[in-house]
């Protein structure tokens, strides 16, 4: 399975999967109501008027006739897994964290480009967050276990130390020390992004991922630039 930040190997295995569901329901032709002319066509059609779907056939072979039954039966399954929980539970904590350090730059940067690279910041990961708690509504997480999360051991987030002191400075300091602590976090987002990338499988969850890979890919090397 790919380990490459940006999950190239593992989008490419997914989307093989999504076009099987795109063969199998997307683009499948529901015959229904219109069977009688199909028949006179020499299109296959159900005897009992149910609906029929036809699947096309991989090149060199003849289209399947299906039932809906049985056309839904081929959609592959992209339940969550432990990698998906656990990527959403942790970014949704990795984004908190973003959002309270880029909320002390309004008043304590110096640089116009900080001020605006955090309010970049806080508008595209307060969005997701809201993503990701309605993904966990609908996709409870089992119960943790004795020991819970560690959020502190998710890469890249900031200590108890560093946010005090990045909240106890101003001017230049504070836009050093905001690029230096943020482009670690952002590299801890892409990450745990790769990791899901790489072993999840629910569908939602690499579409989270793969836009975290690359908005915040864009602004490390946008902070770097800066730095």
């Amino acid at each position: 399975m790919a380990k490459d930040p940006r999950g190239r190997e593992a989008r490419g295995t997914r989307r093989g999967r999504c076009s099987a569901a795109v063969v199998a329901a997307g683009l499948l032709l529901v015959l229904a109501g219109c069977q009688d002319e199909d028949r006179a066509g020499g299109a296959p059609g159900a005897e009992d008027g149910r609906p029929v779907v036809v699947a096309p056939g991989k090149p060199g072979e003849k289209a399947r006739t299906l039932t809906p039954e049985q056309a839904a039966g081929e959609k592959p399954d992209d339940s969550p897994n432990a990698a998906d929980h656990a990527y959403v539970q942790g970014m949704i904590e990795h984004h908190r964290q973003a959002l309270a350090m880029s909320a002390l730059a309004p008043q304590r940067a110096s640089a116009d480009g900080v001020k605006r690279l955090a309010e970049r910041i806080a508008a595209a990961q307060q969005p997701e967050i809201g993503a990701m708690e309605r993904w966990l509504a609908l996709h409870p997480a089992p119960p943790a276990g004795t020991g819970g999360h560690d959020h502190g051991a998710m890469p890249g987030m900031a200590t108890e130390q560093q946010l005090r002191e990045l909240t106890g400075a101003a001017g230049a300091d504070f836009d050093r020390l905001f690029l230096k602590l943020m482009t670690a976090h952002h590299e801890g987002a892409l990450k745990m992004a790769g990791q899901a990338l790489a072993g999840g499988n629910n569908v939602a969850v690499e579409e989270m991922a793969t836009e975290v890979v690359a908005t915040q890919s864009a602004e490390v090397h946008r902070m770097r630039a800066m730095g």
